[in-house]
Parts: structure tokens; C-alpha cells; sequence
């Protein structure tokens, strides 16, 4: 089941760049100053890449599929993870908007940028974790040979689709370069 190696891989990827952005947020909310930009770009990456290139194969292929197959949207684990990505663009709006800011840190931003940074980070692991060890084991059980395939056939186009395969690796690499800079020792975590 391809799909799901390829949503763990990019899990993967995801841990790195909230690494990068609790490191960034942390130094931040110590007094450092680092370049909007890289707050910028982190939220771009969370909002192009984990949002709607990942959440998106996730919302619009396997939680659909899975809903065909009877497992409820409105209650249990698919409930909680459609929540829980609802929760994250909320608390990524509010780090665009930080982003967006062309004024001086001042504690109170600096408070509130470690707030939604943690508050995103500490989602997003759990989430992961909720994934990785109980929802994706359940669709490889659920769901028939069948299912399977259609769910290959649609995340093959929807990777191959111009420019998201560019898009995809260019926010890799984004990614990379910003946990190179602000990763911290919680990327084993």
C-alpha cells in the first residue's frame, strides 16, 4: 500500500519543519531576530505543503474512501483527525498573520508566536502519532483490495499533477534547509 508509505514519508518531513519552527519560535520568544522571512516561509510550508498537499491526500482521497466503506466522519477517529486539522489552520493563521507583521517583536507578539508555534507543533506529533499507529493500520484492514487500488490510482494523479510534484519537492527542500537552521534534539521525539 504505496499511499500510505508515501503520507508516512512525508510525516516525516512534516516532523522535521515543526522542529524548525519550535526552535524558531523559541529563540524568538528568548529575544532573538531571526528574519520574519523564515516565519514566512515556515508557515508557507505548513499551509502549501502538510495542509494542502498532505491533508489534502488524506481529506479528499483516503478519509473519503474510508467514509465509503463505512467508517462514520461524524464520530470517531476520522472526526478527530478532520478536528485536528481544523485546529492546525487555525493556529497556522495565526502565525501567517505574525509573519505578516512588519513591526518589532514586542513580548507580547513573541508570546504569541510561542503559543501558536508550540500549540501547532504539539498537535501535529500527536496527530502523527494517531495516524501513523492506529488510523492507517485500521484503513489497511477496513478496506478491500479494491479501495486500495483506486486509492493508488487517485494519489498517483493527484502527486503527478502539474506543479505539484515541483511544488512538493521545492517545500522539501524549504523544509530541509529551515530544520538545518532551527531544528532542535525533538526531531527524535
Amino acid at each position: 500500500m504505496n499511499s500510505l508509505q508515501v503520507l508516512m514519508e512525508e510525516h516525516r518531513v512534516i516532523e522535521r519543519a515543526i522542529s524548525a519552527l519550535a526552535g524558531y519560535a523559541r529563540a524568538v520568544a528568548c529575544g532573538a531576530d531571526h528574519p520574519r522571512q523564515d516565519l514566512a516561509d515556515l508557515v508557507s510550508f505548513l499551509q502549501d505543503y502538510a495542509d494542502s498537499h498532505h491533508h489534502g491526500k488524506e481529506e479528499d482521497i483516503l478519509f473519503r474512501v474510508m467514509v465509503e466503506h463505512g467508517m462514520p466522519v461524524d464520530g470517531g477517529p476520522l472526526a478527530v483527525m478532520l478536528a485536528e486539522h481544523r485546529e492546525g489552520r487555525r493556529l497556522t493563521s495565526v502565525l501567517a498573520e505574525l509573519a505578516a507583521e512588519e513591526s518589532e517583536w514586542s513580548s507580547e507578539r513573541r508570546r504569541r508566536l510561542l503559543l501558536a508555534a508550540m500549540g501547532y507543533t504539539q498537535l501535529l506529533r500527536s496527530h502523527i502519532q494517531k495516524e501513523d499507529r492506529v488510523l492507517y493500520p485500521m484503513a489497511t484492514q477496513m478496506l478491500p483490495e479494491s479501495a486500495w487500488q483506486q486509492i493508488e490510482s487517485e494519489f498517483s494523479a493527484f502527486q503527478a499533477a502539474p506543479p505539484r510534484a515541483e511544488q512538493a519537492a521545492r517545500l522539501e527542500r524549504l523544509a530541509s534547509n529551515l530544520a538545518d537552521r532551527y531544528g532542535t534534539d525533538e526531531e527524535a521525539m
